[in-house]
């Protein structure tokens, strides 16, 4: 087999321009719930963001079908094997923006952008003394991984930025600046903007964590924890060299770098939780959320269960579908 499993994730971008965003959206949300394929993607007249799951057959179709399209001939694709879909369903949604940043100045990355680092060329910048690391995702995504040195912004959204930079960094813009994200694309704008800031030396890890740590070389080297991602997994291992857990129990405060959501349905905080306080606290943030008349910890439980039978039976199939496709090819 190809693959090591019988499910993929795809995470892709491209900043192009797309003139009839709201009709592609209609029609390639169709087809993705013609051929079964589950995720988000984001469509807007600047370009496309997504993240898709679904079989090694239906991923290749899907990537066939989306690079037939001579403005997105040339995306890249992450790939990462897991064992079944890691989305409920699928949503494509036209917006004004592929990533919601709301800058003064707008970007077009395709004109103004920070210069791409190879995985190899990131790492030994990465060792020097005389720059400054930038994380380009939000403070809950630092904080059960990030890059060793790097800063930890304070901001729960992208919107919240270019506040921060100027608050923080202004002084710095003589400094060679080094920024990353999950795949690449918050940084395509995020170091445009800088370049208009006034930075002289603006550089982003190409391809971003994701790519990083699939690298041969580097493998994921120097990368402490794990990178969250916006799917069911909420969270993937990164560093195959030196793999370390970097975040801290909610409760207890031993090392655990698995995020839940509070119970109780008017919170929903998402916290980092070890096993042990989850079943003591009802997967709740504090004593209030766990002690709440509608927490829905059991009732959650049960709704887990289910879904994981679902879950195995998709990977039954899964594995099914793989087969047949590898005793195909083998035939022919």
């Amino acid at each position: 087999m190809s693959d090591p499993k019988p499910y993929r994730v795809l995470l892709f971008y491209k900043y192009v321009p797309i003139d009839n965003a709201e009709e592609f959206a209609a029609q390639h949300l169709a087809w993705c719930k013609e051929h079964g394929l589950r995720g988000r993607v984001l469509i807007a007249n600047e370009g496309i963001n997504g993240t898709v799951s679904g079989t090694v057959e239906q991923t290749e179709l899907y990537m066939k079908e989306l690079t037939r399209d001579p403005r997105l001939a040339d995306v890249e694709f992450k790939i990462d094997p897991v064992d079944h879909h890691v989305f409920r369903k699928m949503f494509v949604r036209a917006r004004k923006e592929i990533v919601t940043w709301r800058l003064e100045d707008d970007v077009d990355p395709s004109q103004v952008t920070g210069r791409h680092l190879k995985p190899q060329e990131w790492r030994e910048a990465l060792q020097r003394d005389d720059v400054i690391i930038i994380d380009g995702r939000n403070d809950y995504e630092y904080d059960i991984g990030h890059f060793k040195g790097a800063l930890r912004p304070e901001v729960k959204t992208t919107k919240e930025f270019p506040e921060w930079v100027r608050k923080n960094l202004s002084e710095h813009k003589d400094k060679k600046i080094l920024m990353y994200c999950t795949g690449g694309i918050r940084c395509e704008k995020f170091s445009g903007f800088m370049l208009q800031e006034g930075f002289e030396d603006v550089n982003q890890l190409e391809g971003g964590i994701i790519k990083y740590s699939k690298d041969q070389d580097v493998q994921g080297d120097l990368f402490e924890g794990k990178c969250y991602v916006f799917d069911e997994r909420i969270s993937v291992p990164i560093n195959q060299v030196d793999d370390k857990v970097i975040g801290e129990c909610h409760h207890c405060g031993k090392a655990e770098d698995r995020y839940v959501n509070c119970a109780n349905p008017f919170c929903h905080l998402q916290h980092i939780c070890c096993e042990e306080c989850e079943v003591k606290f009802r997967r709740s943030c504090s004593d209030e959320c766990r002690e709440h008349p509608e927490n829905r910890y059991e009732l959650d439980n049960e709704i887990l269960r289910q879904r994981e039978e679902q879950y195995r039976l998709e990977k039954e199939h899964g594995l099914k579908v793989l087969n047949n496709t590898d005793e195909h090819h083998q035939q022919t």
